[in-house]
């Protein structure tokens, strides 16, 4: 069976190495944050945003309970603020979007007013040879509304500068699924 999350970390990896510099856009509870600073290394950085505190305290928690280096940086701000705190280029960038597992507020969610802006935000952030990846939730009205919105913005990108893909299960509808965008 296909393993999505193996999958997107394929693709992060064949372009984010020992001392880049990464995006977790959506930190969550810091999967993603744990998974690229262990990637990234020492000399590496990651910031990681998320607009709930209990994000940050539970991403700080994930990050050393994993031995992360002391390459992280975590804002408590909406993804679509990234500008005002990371300085381009980035090799990697990632967002999972949604709600915050484990919160019990799901009504509490990443929004298109905002994800879309972000989103392009962090295109103008990569630099060459890199990846965004965006996995989608569409189980939820958001959610779905969302992903349409993401796959409209996407579609409308210049095939001489990314190279764009969108990863789903077919018999599955309102399954995850995920767009990875790279840079040529």
């Amino acid at each position: 069976m296909v393993d999505l999350l193996s999958l997107q970390k394929k693709f992060i990896l064949d372009h984010l190495h020992d001392g880049d510099t990464a995006v977790d856009f959506t930190m969550g509870n810091g999967y993603d944050t744990v998974f690229l600073s262990q990637t990234v290394g020492p000399r590496g950085s990651v910031t990681a945003f998320d607009i709930q505190p209990d994000a940050l305290l539970s991403t700080e928690r994930n990050l050393r309970s994993n031995g992360c280096p002391d390459n992280w940086r975590l804002i408590c701000a909406s993804h679509d603020r990234a500008r005002e705190f990371v300085r381009g280029p980035i090799k990697a960038g990632m967002f999972n979007l949604g709600y915050l597992p484990g919160s019990g507020r799901k009504q509490l969610t990443t929004m298109r007013k905002t994800t879309l802006p972000a989103v392009e935000r962090a295109l103008d952030l990569l630099g060459a040879d890199s990846v965004l990846l965006v996995a989608v939730y569409p189980g939820h009205p958001e959610g779905a509304a969302e992903g349409e919105e993401l796959e409209k913005y996407f579609s409308s990108l210049s095939r001489f500068r990314y190279s764009i893909a969108r990863f789903r299960m077919l018999n599955s509808p309102e399954s995850p699924f995920f767009i990875v965008c790279e840079t040529k």
